[in-house]
Formats: C-alpha cells, sequence, structure tokens
C-alpha cells in the first residue's frame, strides 16, 4: 500500500521505517528534511507538505506534537485536504485534544474523506522494535480496514469506540502513567531518605502488588541517575494539560493529575523539561535534600 507519512521526529521515523519493512511504499514530510534521509534511503519518497501526499495516496498517517500541529497538517496551508479526494483516510497517531480529533473529523468527512485517531503508548523503544500499543477511535470498518497498517507499527491494536476515543484512552493511560512515575519515585526517594537501598526495596516490592510495568521501566533509571529521554517531561505536560482540559469541560474532577503537572512545570522551570519524565524523581530529591541514585 502507498502511505503517506508526516512527522518523522523520535516517535514517527521508527514507525515509518516499520510500515517500509512490511512491505509499504511511503511517501513522508516533515518540517525538517533532514529527518528523512534515513527513510529515503530505504526507498522512502520524500513531499514537500500534505497536499503533494494527499495528491498520490488514499491513506495518510500523521506523527505530529499537538492539536495545532495536526490541524495544520490537514487543514492548513499546502494541508492534505488541499487535494484529498472522497475516500481519503487520516490516522492521525498523535496524542491531542480528544475535541480536536473530532473537529478535525468533521472537516474531513465533509469532504467525503474519513479518520481514526490512534494516539500510541510505549515510547521510543517500542516505536522501533514495532511493540507499541496502539488505542483507536472511528468507525469500526475503517479500523478492520488499516487494521493490518497499524499491526505493522504495534504488538497491541486496540479499538476504543467513535472518533475521538482513542484519544480518551490515551489520555487516561497518560494519567496511570505520571501518577505511577510519581508514586515511585515517591517511595524511593522515602527509602533511602529512612535508611533503606533503593535498589533492595525496589526488588523487594516489585513482585507483588505495588509492582508494574512503570516500576520495572522507570525505577532503574531513577536509581542510576539516568534520565536520558525515551518520553520527554515537556511531552507528558503536554498530554496532561490535554486531560485537565477535557477533564474540566465534563466537571470530571481530576486532583493527582492536577498535583503531578505541577510536579512537571517545577521541573520544567529548573530547566529538566527535555529529561525523561523518569526525572520527576529529581522533584523529589529537591524538596527532600536526598538522592535516589545508588553509591
Amino acid at each position: 500500500m502507498k502511505i503517506g507519512f508526516i512527522g518523522l521526529g523520535i516517535m514517527g521515523r521508527p514507525m515509518a521505517m516499520n510500515l517500509m519493512k512490511a512491505g509499504h511504499d511511503l511517501v513522508v514530510c516533515d518540517h525538517k528534511k533532514a529527518a528523512a534521509e534515513e527513510l529515503i534511503s530505504a526507498g522512502a519518497t520524500f513531499a514537500e507538505n500534505g497536499a503533494a501526499i494527499a495528491s498520490q495516496c488514499d491513506l495518510c498517517i500523521t506523527m505530529v506534537q499537538n492539536s495545532p500541529q495536526v490541524r495544520e497538517a490537514v487543514l492548513g496551508k499546502g494541508g492534505l485536504l488541499e487535494t484529498a479526494k472522497p475516500g481519503f483516510t487520516l490516522i492521525d497517531m498523535s496524542s491531542i485534544d480528544p475535541v480536536e480529533s473530532k473537529k478535525i473529523g468533521s472537516e474531513l468527512a465533509g469532504r467525503g474523506c474519513d479518520m481514526l485517531d490512534a494516539p500510541v503508548s510505549g515510547g521510543e523503544p517500542k516505536a522501533i522494535d514495532g511493540t507499541l500499543s496502539v488505542m483507536v477511535g472511528g468507525k469500526k470498518e475503517t479500523f478492520e480496514r488499516f487494521l493490518p497498517v497499524l499491526k505493522a507499527m504495534a504488538a497491541s491494536v486496540t479499538y476504543v469506540g467513535d472518533l475521538g476515543a482513542g484519544n480518551i484512552a490515551k489520555l487516561a493511560n497518560q494519567i496511570v502513567v505520571a501518577c505511577n512515575i510519581a508514586a515511585v519515585a515517591e517511595a524511593l526517594s522515602f527509602s533511602k531518605k529512612v535508611g533503606a537501598d533503593p535498589e533492595l526495596v525496589y526488588q523487594a516490592i516489585r513482585g507483588g502488588l505495588a509492582g508494574s510495568t512503570v516500576m520495572d521501566a522507570k525505577a532503574p533509571m531513577m536509581i542510576d541517575g539516568n534520565f536520558k529521554p525515551g518520553f520527554r517531561i515537556e511531552l507528558h505536560i503536554k498530554d496532561l494539560a490535554n486531560a485537565l482540559n477535557a477533564a474540566h469541560a465534563v466537571n470530571a474532577p481530576v486532583p493527582l493529575t492536577g498535583e503531578v503537572m505541577e510536579m512537571m512545570q517545577s521541573l520544567k522551570a529548573y530547566g529538566y523539561e527535555k529529561e525523561d519524565h523518569s526525572a520527576l524523581a529529581r522533584f523529589y530529591e529537591k524538596i527532600g535534600n536526598v538522592s535516589i541514585k545508588g553509591e
């Protein structure tokens, strides 16, 4: 299948590469052509904008930063809708506000085009090895049609409901992940402060009810003092902002989300926004005057 792909950042580039490995022909686009060099070398075609993609592809995937970037790629000057023909489908795999997903989908529907919102979870490592988790909203028949395409990038692809439901699920995921990381950081800093080895405490509790995928991924990073980004704090701030906006719109109480957001904002103020979200450990280290890192 000939597929357009817009957004070749940390996540988008390996996702696009996995589509090519699955045998798809790609037409790729990014504001920085250098981001596409690896894919071009592997056989992809570069397009200057979305309009150039939609003129030759019936399917395009977007993997960009947030709602405004998706809107620009679809509806802006040189966007997909300038040349999209009836029957064209957009799969937006960015993590954006579900309200915006519905609005953009409505614009596409008005031109006889379709849309799935299909945000991902798993970070750069799972994008590279093709084992992402994908949460999909949209028409069930459209989901089933493009399921093989999504499976080329993911180990888990789950249909959640109507358009927008994918991003609702992703925001719920980001709430759980953020609160879990904060809880792990709090537990490890507590352990160190009261005189126990955080590594031994981690090993003692990871096999019980407290154990989780988040703990196994992030506790070792905190103990090593390694905050090389797999998922940056600034991106999690973006997701939590979307979660808070969506929650406030329907009067859904999310007090834990609000608290973790403030922790991340304080780390941004200290200049740590480019670090991995496991750097929430730094927040506890600063306020508790303690170092989680092993000796």
